[in-house]
């Protein structure tokens, strides 16, 4: 096991890169990748930082130069043999042969695109723009290092001894938080971790942990380096960034209303029937839900990303009884925020009703509130969305405004055109 307290006081390297792989990335980001390849090559985008707590000042705490060294050695990276081997010859979800060999001949060639920072205050802007299939690339890689350079900076004011103490508490929390997920059975559980992780090191000890700690309940891992390494299984279908870009580049309101059905459509046809878990909160799950045509119904499961958990889940149920579907059957992901005690609670309420299942992301990579002076290592919520397509702007409403992202006017649009209610915010912890 990584000695991961003294390798940070030890660090000395000129640099130390934070991604050192193109497949530092999350599964379904490859997935999305492909389809976006296929369909969308020639739409233009333009991806944003958007730091949801403002009270942590990022270009105070992050040293631009670094930054910009970080981004500098990503845009250099390329596949490796070994790597491209495992994406086009492994098996994932039962299936070989997930990515086509058209795709992989792009992505051999792959190089990351430019970027443009700018200090604005106390915050960075970061954009990336270009082809869709170009610019999506920058999300997860740039989520991770602005998390692990503002670690960096916190650990970089500690003693050795400190820094043992600091991860031992972290490793005590983490296997504590293990032993009491062990105890259910039939749990069903992976991470989610790698945008707002500690570091790649502590992602990768998370994940030796919980192996070792749940085994057969513990399913895989959305960071496709770590899943190739430990040979465990990638885990991910789709993200609201389909949804999102589909609907800005949608005509009139008619076809914007169309739009996140024409996202599941395309995705049904790229992979054969595969990978069919609906993601339905980008516009309000229950008006989604509402409209939704027959045929999804049928699909495998859905995944709840924001809003009250317990609602999303109890609106699904209700959705496939209506539809004639047995809830037993499906499968539900939960993967807001989650942590110990929300997983314990949903677990119990749903478990026997539906197949329960969670993505846990943050609160497990990134857990070290209360563990260094002043909570300076605390998560916070930081995201890079997709905010205009083809010089449309995107938007996102979720199941909670607090999440809401788009201009004033087009979000007022988007809820007549999805007869989205009133909505009750939810505090977005990470």
């Amino acid at each position: 096991m990584t000695d991961i307290a003294t390798r940070v006081y030890d660090h000395t390297w000129r640099i130390d890169p934070i991604v050192r792989s193109l497949l530092d990335t999350d599964f379904y980001k490859l997935l999305m990748l492909q389809t976006v390849y296929r369909r969308h090559a020639d739409v233009r985008v333009k991806f944003s930082l958007i730091n949801r707590s403002s009270k942590v000042p990022l270009a105070r705490l992050v040293d631009e130069g670094e930054l910009r060294q970080q981004l500098d050695h990503i845009r250099g990276l390329r596949l490796r043999r070994a790597e491209s081997t495992w994406l086009r010859g492994n098996t994932f979800y039962g299936r070989r042969w997930m990515f086509g060999p058209d795709f992989m001949a792009w992505l051999d060639a792959f190089r990351m695109p430019e970027y443009r920072l700018e200090r604005v205050g106390d915050q960075y802007e970061l954009t990336f723009e270009g082809s869709w299939p170009e610019a999506m690339m920058w999300e997860i890689p740039a989520l991770a290092v602005l998390m692990e350079l503002r670690s960096r900076a916190v650990l970089a004011t500690m003693g050795k001894f400190e820094l043992r103490v600091l991860y031992a508490r972290a490793t005590a929390l983490l296997w504590e938080k293990i032993e009491r997920l062990r105890k259910l059975p039939d749990l069903l559980i992976s991470d989610f971790g790698t945008r707002r992780r500690h570091s790649f090191l502590w992602q990768d000890w998370c994940v030796e942990a919980m192996i070792e700690g749940l085994g057969d309940k513990f399913s895989g891992s959305s960071n496709c380096l770590i899943a190739m390494r430990r040979d465990i299984e990638a885990i991910g279908t789709n993200a609201h960034e389909l949804p999102m870009i589909y609907a800005a580049l949608a005509e009139d309101d008619a076809a914007l209303a169309l739009a996140p059905y024409r996202v599941l459509e395309n995705w049904h046809k790229d992979y054969d029937g595969n990978l069919r878990i609906i993601l339905p909160d980008t516009y309000g799950t229950k008006g989604f839900l509402e409209r939704a045509p027959e045929w999804l119904a049928s699909w495998t499961g859905i995944r709840i990303d924001s809003g009250v958990p317990e609602e999303g889940a109890e609106t699904a149920i209700a959705w496939w009884e209506s539809r004639g579907q047995d809830p037993r059957q499906k499968l539900v992901i939960f993967s807001d925020g989650l942590d110990v005690e929300r997983i314990e609670s949903l677990y119990h309420r749903f478990h026997g009703r539906v197949r329960p299942a969670f993505g846990w992301g943050t609160l497990l990579t990134n857990d070290f509130r209360g563990l260094a002076s002043g909570d300076a290592l605390a998560p916070f919520s930081l995201v890079c969305k997709a905010v205009s397509a083809n010089g449309r702007p995107t938007v996102k409403l979720s199941d909670n405004p607090a999440k809401a992202i788009g201009p004033a006017a087009e979000i007022e649009r988007y809820k007549r055109v999805f007869e989205v209610g009133e909505q009750v915010a939810e505090p977005v912890l990470v």
